[in-house]
């Protein structure tokens, strides 16, 4: 089984590329939907998060995901906590969604992790693939696709590790500044050469 860890900076096209490797036949596991799952209402991690940011962060028993970005968007340390609470139920998370798939016989495992660099994770895969993109197109991506602010947004890009730092960790990097199509079919070069044909 092939294990490749997928990562991009916000906006960067990271869900393009992996709804495409999905197109292709991988098993995705996205990590962000694990760390949903994981701080989901009654789980332990929804319990660490209110004791170390205060009950302020729950409303109706689930996670008040904007009162938690505004803090730890702003707060370095606030968001190492974070990361620290929850990395590790994603962590287990994602070995036993691969667990699943060698038992079922799956050939190609793509973990879309936006925090790769961030959590350490590059040497688990047998490949990272990242994709980048310009930081003023992702920007604009942010602003005028998803409704954040200049100053949301220019907060979310600067959190994240740089395109020098993904690529630094990178076996392939992909160009994500272009349209979705051109993406996609940087997925399908990249299928053709680096996953062996049955």
């Amino acid at each position: 089984m092939l294990r490749i860890g997928l990562t991009g900076g916000i906006a960067a096209g990271k869900s393009t590329a992996s709804a495409r490797f999905k197109e292709r036949g991988a098993l995705v596991v996205d990590h962000d939907d694990l760390a949903r799952r994981a701080v989901a209402p009654g789980s332990a991690a929804l319990v660490d998060i209110v004791s170390a940011f205060g009950d302020r962060m729950v409303v109706d028993g689930a996670l008040d995901r904007a009162a938690l970005a505004a803090v730890v968007f702003r707060d370095d340390h606030a968001r190492q906590k974070l990361n620290d609470i929850v990395h590790p139920y994603v962590f287990a998370m994602g070995q036993a969604a691969d667990k699943r798939a060698r038992a079922d016989g799956v050939a190609v495992v793509v973990h879309d992790i936006p925090l790769l660099v961030e959590s350490g994770q590059d040497a688990d895969f047998d490949m990272v693939v990242t994709i980048a993109a310009d930081p003023d197109v992702r920007l604009s991506r942010l602003v005028e696709g998803r409704g954040l602010s200049l100053e949301e947004a220019r907060g979310r890009i600067s959190a994240q590790a740089s395109n020098a730092d993904r690529a630094a960790i990178a076996d392939v990097v992909l160009d994500g500044n272009a349209s979705p199509e051109s993406l996609r079919s940087q997925v399908d070069e990249f299928w053709k050469h680096h996953i062996p044909q049955h």
